[in-house]
């Protein structure tokens, strides 16, 4: 069984990923500030036996990790501030914790053959696909591009641009090995409302009317996080995906917004008149990518339909606005 340090192990992919490898038999470490993920019944649940530990540490502070072990077969570096929301109201933020964090961590890997995950994204890219510069589905071998670097939402894309760049040149220079997977819309259970699927879940639950739909004529491919966590863990663990960047999605369900919407919809049974309003500014009109690579490196295949994600997403939403979301009576908001 493997030694696992999961960096932002309480969020929503990492929550994820540790309980697919504490139900192989695994030894877990989870760090992460709790800012974004919670110490919540899930994550105390999970660490309820001695099999699973939290550190709870400020990851920008460069001995955070220090009362670890420094002994690892596998490091996910999952930790980063995401979000619309956040990239827009403060970017310099977003730069800041995800870039140190990512650097404290190399600088405190001892360089013993470890395997390092570090999660990309497909908004590195994003730039030239806006541009018109760039093939959808979109492969990894393409120029990253910065069309404007004004823009508020380049900020999260700068800093996993230098991600990628610090984890290939640190593992060549420090002597561990590494896969770099870019991430394309992972949804499920537990990834915050800040997303389109449990935004537009919540919206519905609580029975907005008129729906504002933003950015109706985009299209988007959706990656059930299961799926998302069964690609990671191949790649992990197959020797010709190390040294790799590597796309992680589903291109097979492909989807406008408004057909998602109308999926989520009939999920709720609820009919609202529906206002279409322009996309957000920045956002990109389609995003699906090229799992070529994945595939052939792995044999993945993605398990997991858009409708039955979204169904169990959305149920998982349902069920937590009834517990935590709705309004108490006499409680105003």
């Amino acid at each position: 069984m493997a030694r696992v340090l999961i960096v932002g192990g309480a969020g929503f992919i990492g929550y994820h990923l540790a309980s697919r490898l504490a139900a192989e038999g695994h030894t877990i470490t989870l760090a992460d500030d709790l800012s974004r993920g919670r110490r919540d019944a899930a994550i105390e649940a999970l660490c309820a036996g001695n099999q699973v530990t939290l550190l709870q540490a400020d990851l920008t502070n460069p001995r955070a990790l220090n009362p670890l072990q420094r002994d690892w077969d596998q490091v996910y570096m999952l930790a980063a501030v995401v979000g619309v929301r956040n990239v827009e109201t403060d970017p310099s933020r977003v730069i800041r914790v995800n870039t140190l964090s990512l650097l404290n961590l190399l600088d405190w890997l001892p360089g013993r053959d470890e395997m390092l995950f570090f999660a990309s994204t497909s908004e590195t890219y994003a730039g030239g696909v806006e541009a018109g510069t760039l093939p959808v589905p979109t492969p990894e071998e393409v120029p990253l591009s910065v069309p404007d670097i004004r823009a508020p939402r380049f900020a999260y894309a700068a800093s996993k641009i230098l991600g990628e760049a610090a984890v290939i040149h640190g593992a060549r220079a420090r002597g561990f090995r590494y896969v770099i997977g870019r991430f394309h819309n992972v949804y499920g259970p537990r990834m915050g409302a800040d997303h389109v699927i449990p935004e537009l879940s919540l919206r519905a639950i609580r029975r907005e009317d008129p729906f504002r739909l933003y950015g109706a004529e985009q299209r988007r491919a959706f990656c059930h996080v299961t799926d998302a966590v069964e690609a990671m863990t191949r790649l992990v663990t197959t020797e010709a995906a190390w040294g790799q960047i590597v796309n992680i999605g589903n291109d097979g369900e492909e989807i406008g917004i408004e057909a998602l919407l109308a999926l989520i919809l009939r999920t709720a049974g609820f009919a609202p008149a529906i206002e279409r309003l322009p996309a957000p500014a920045g956002s990109v009109a389609r995003r699906c990518p090229d799992i070529a690579r994945l595939r052939s490196l792995t044999g993945f295949r993605p398990k997991v339909s858009l409708a039955s994600g979204v169904g169990e997403t959305f149920e998982w939403y349902r069920t937590w606005w009834e517990r935590e979301g709705r309004p108490r009576q006499g409680k105003k908001r």
